[in-house]
C-alpha cells in the first residue's frame, strides 16, 4: 500500500487536474497546454491546421529548463511571448508523419495525422512556431499561429483511468516522468497489468545509465480496461478497438506497433503528470516502436520483451537512432548521405560526433567482421521472413532470435576492436555511408550488451534536461 506521501502526490494530482489547486501549496507550476494540430501531406509537401488548445493538469517539467538546450529532432518547436519575442518553452521532436513520408506509399497518396505539442501554459498571447530540419541539419520554419490560453478549453476525462505510482522519487517538475499506459488488458486482467507495468520498470532502471540514475525518475501507470483482451494485429486477421488503440503492422511492418489516433491517447494520458510515454501491448507477438519526444511501445509478453523495451525507449528518450541495417523496414533510405541529427550515428568516418570519446590509436574507420556478419543476417532474415510468411508460432520466433545472439555476441565482441570507440561502418538502415560508435550495442543487436558509450552519454544529457 503507498505510504502518506504517495496518498498526498496522487491527491494533488487530481486536484490539479480538475482545476483544483491544495489550500497548503505555494506550488507556482502552471498547467499544461496542449496545442493540437492535424498535419498533412505527402513525400514531397506538408501542410498544418490548428485542432484546438486543451488546459491539462499540472506542467511537470523543470520551469527553470524550459529552453531545449540539446536540439535533437526531425522537428523543433519554439513557444515566444507574443509581445517580447523571447522563448517561453522550445522542443525538439519525431513524429509519425516524419517517418510516413519517407515510405513508398508517401509517394503516391497524402495523409493527415494527428499531432500534438505541450508546453507550460503562459500567462498571456504567444507565437508557435514549428521547424523542420533540412538535409544541411539547419531548422527551418513549416508553420506558425498565434495561441492566447484564454481560449483553451479545460481536460476533462472521456474514460475511466486509475492513476498510480510505480516509482515515486519526488515532485514531477523535479523527476524525468515516464507514464506507463496499459493497451488490451481487460478488468479481469488488471492484476497482470500491475505486476508488468512493475517487471518492465525494473528492467529499464536495470540498465545503465537509467540505473544510475533511477532516483531522478517517476514512473506513473494508468488502468484503462478493454473489452477484449489484446491489441489489433491486421496481417494475423485480429481485430481490437483497444482503449489506446495500438496496433500491429504500422506503416506495413508486421512488428511495428503503434497507436495513431493521437487526440485519444493524449486525453487519456492527460491523467497523469508526464514527459514520455511508454503504451505496453498485453500481446505476446514480438513488437514495438519508438519515436523521440512522441511515445514508445512494447509487446509485454515475449522472450525478448526487456531488449524490445529498452531499444524503443532509447528511441523515444534520447532519440537514439537504428544502428542496425540488415533487417526489413518500413522505410525507404535515399542514396544521399546527410549528417543524421540522432547523436549515436553518423556520416562522416571520422567520427567527429563524438571524437571526445575516441579509442586512442583506433582505426577509422574501425575495421570489424563486417562480411562475415551480413553472410550470417542475410540467411537469419530468410528464415524469419519464412516463420512469418507462415504463421508459424512465437517459439520458432524466439528460438531464432537466441541463435542469432549467441552468433553475433561472440562475433561482435571477440575481434580485435570488439570494446572500442571508432567509427564501425553500417548503420541508420544502411550498409555504407554511415558509422556508428562501438562494435554491438543494444540499438543494434539483441546481445545483451547494453546501450554504448555514445547512447549512454545521449540519455544522460537528456536526464539532465528534465531534472534539476
Amino acid at each position: 500500500m503507498p505510504g502518506n506521501t504517495t496518498l498526498r502526490a496522487a491527491a494533488l494530482a487530481l486536484l490539479s487536474l480538475a482545476g483544483c489547486s491544495d489550500p497548503a501549496s505555494q506550488d507556482p507550476t502552471p498547467r499544461t497546454l496542449r496545442l493540437d494540430y492535424e498535419h498533412s501531406g505527402t513525400a514531397t509537401e506538408e501542410s498544418f491546421r490548428l485542432d484546438g488548445l486543451v488546459r491539462e493538469g499540472a506542467w511537470a517539467g523543470p520551469m527553470h529548463k524550459r529552453v531545449d538546450s540539446i536540439g535533437y529532432g526531425k522537428y523543433f518547436f519554439e513557444v515566444r511571448d507574443a509581445a517580447t519575442g523571447e522563448i517561453w518553452y522550445s522542443r525538439g521532436f519525431a513524429s509519425i508523419f516524419g517517418e510516413w513520408e519517407l515510405t513508398a506509399e508517401a509517394k503516391e497518396k497524402s495523409a493527415t495525422f494527428h499531432e500534438s505539442l505541450r508546453f507550460p501554459a503562459p500567462e498571456s498571447s504567444v507565437h508557435v512556431v514549428l521547424k523542420k530540419r533540412a538535409t544541411d541539419n539547419s531548422l527551418r520554419e513549416v508553420w506558425s499561429t498565434e495561441v492566447d490560453p484564454a481560449g483553451a478549453i479545460d481536460w476533462q476525462p472521456q474514460t475511466k483511468a486509475a492513476l498510480w505510482p510505480v516509482i515515486e522519487n519526488g515532485p514531477p517538475s523535479e523527476k524525468a516522468d515516464l507514464l506507463l499506459l496499459g493497451d488490451g488488458y481487460t478488468g479481469d486482467e488488471m492484476d497482470k497489468w500491475h505486476i508488468d507495468a512493475r517487471r518492465l520498470a525494473d528492467t529499464l532502471f536495470s540498465e545503465s545509465p537509467f540505473q544510475e540514475r533511477r532516483s531522478d525518475f517517476n514512473v506513473w501507470a494508468l488502468d484503462t480496461p478493454a473489452a477484449e483482451s489484446g491489441v489489433a494485429r491486421p496481417s494475423d486477421g485480429v481485430e481490437r478497438d483497444s482503449p489506446v488503440g495500438a496496433a500491429y503492422d504500422a506503416m506495413g511492418s508486421e512488428r511495428y506497433v503503434l497507436a495513431f489516433d493521437n487526440k485519444r491517447l493524449r486525453n487519456i494520458a492527460a491523467a497523469a503528470p508526464y514527459e514520455y510515454i511508454e503504451i505496453v501491448v498485453n500481446n505476446r507477438k514480438y513488437g514495438g516502436g519508438g519515436i523521440f519526444n512522441l511515445y514508445a511501445t512494447v509487446a509485454a509478453d515475449n522472450a525478448f520483451t526487456p531488449y524490445i523495451f529498452v531499444h524503443e525507449f532509447g528511441h523515444h528518450f534520447a532519440g537514439l537512432a537504428d544502428e542496425y541495417y540488415t533487417s526489413d523496414v518500413a522505410y525507404e533510405s535515399g542514396d544521399e548521405r546527410v549528417e543524421p541529427w540522432e547523436p549515436n550515428v553518423t556520416a562522416e568516418a571520422t567520427a567527429s560526433k563524438w571524437s571526445e570519446l575516441l579509442t586512442p590509436g583506433v582505426p577509422l574507420p574501425t575495421p570489424w567482421p563486417k562480411a562475415e556478419f551480413e553472410a550470417f543476417q542475410e540467411k537469419n532474415q530468410a528464415r524469419r521472413r519464412q516463420i512469418r510468411a507462415e504463421s508459424r508460432p512465437e517459439e520458432e520466433m524466439e528460438a531464432l532470435f537466441r541463435e542469432e545472439m549467441a552468433w553475433t555476441s561472440e562475433k561482435l565482441s571477440s575481434h580485435k576492436h570488439g570494446n572500442a570507440v571508432g567509427a564501425f561502418e553500417g548503420a541508420n538502415y544502411a550498409a555504407t555511408g554511415y558509422y556508428r560508435s562501438q562494435s554491438d550495442c543494444i540499438m543494434f543487436t539483441r546481445d545483451e550488451v547494453g546501450f554504448c558509450a555514445v547512447c549512454r552519454r545521449a540519455i544522460e544529457r537528456m536526464i539532465d534536461l528534465y531534472t534539476p
